[in-house]
């Protein structure tokens, strides 16, 4: 299937896709952004890590960074943040992250569809990359299994399915909330409220007749 212009979907609408979907349309429909103490550490980690260019060989293994990725099988674009070509030629990808492990699978999804995206440009198979948490100073391996896989794909697809539709998602209102800048535009609780005294009303309106 191809793909025009503007039906790409960007690596990171992935992963703030499976974080919270309304985060995801606020962030990439209605260009919605706002900066707390988290996005703020990302920022600087990703600073220090998108330096472009080949770096020096390190045991055999080649750095590089900002790697531009796409899949035109898929409709996916986007960067990198460090692709790690091991002594066989072989890209092994690495996605840095400032705070530690989500509970959600955002993380994950972001890197396999980097692997997708190198597995295309390549033609070659990877079966993992890695997550390196800035917090805990640690990588995690994350192999790249049919389960994650065929998740990717459905991501892939619902977040194309919802930045076609130019649709917003009815907030989580859950824990999520807590920690993310969009807060305040989002305003789970206002929306969940307004949303409750209307099906209140409607109840009653239906019950009236």
């Amino acid at each position: 299937m191809a793909f025009d212009e503007t039906e790409y979907v960007v690596l990171s609408a992935l992963q703030h896709f499976v974080f919270c979907p309304r985060q995801c349309a606020l962030i990439h429909i209605e260009q919605s952004w706002t900066e707390n103490i988290y996005t703020l550490r990302g920022l600087r980690v990703h600073e220090k890590v998108h330096t472009p260019g080949d770096e020096a060989i390190e045991e055999g293994i080649r750095i590089e960074r900002s790697l531009p990725l796409y899949s035109h099988k898929l409709g996916l674009k986007g960067i990198s943040d460090v692709v790690e070509f091991l002594p066989d030629g072989s890209p092994y990808p690495v996605e840095y992250k400032a705070g530690s492990k989500k509970e959600r699978d955002a993380d994950e999804v972001q890197l396999c569809a980097q692997a997708l995206c190198l597995e295309e440009m390549m033609r070659c198979k990877i079966p993992a990359g890695a997550v390196f948490y800035h917090g805990s100073r640690r990588r995690r391996e994350v192999r790249f299994e049919p389960t994650l896989r065929q998740l990717t794909l459905k991501t892939i697809l619902d977040t194309r399915a919802m930045l076609q539709a130019q649709r917003l998602p009815p907030p989580v209102n859950d824990s999520r909330c807590e920690d993310c800048s969009l807060i305040e535009t989002c305003m789970p609780e206002a929306v969940k409220q307004f949303e409750a005294a209307t099906n209140r009303k409607r109840l009653f309106e239906v019950t009236e007749e």
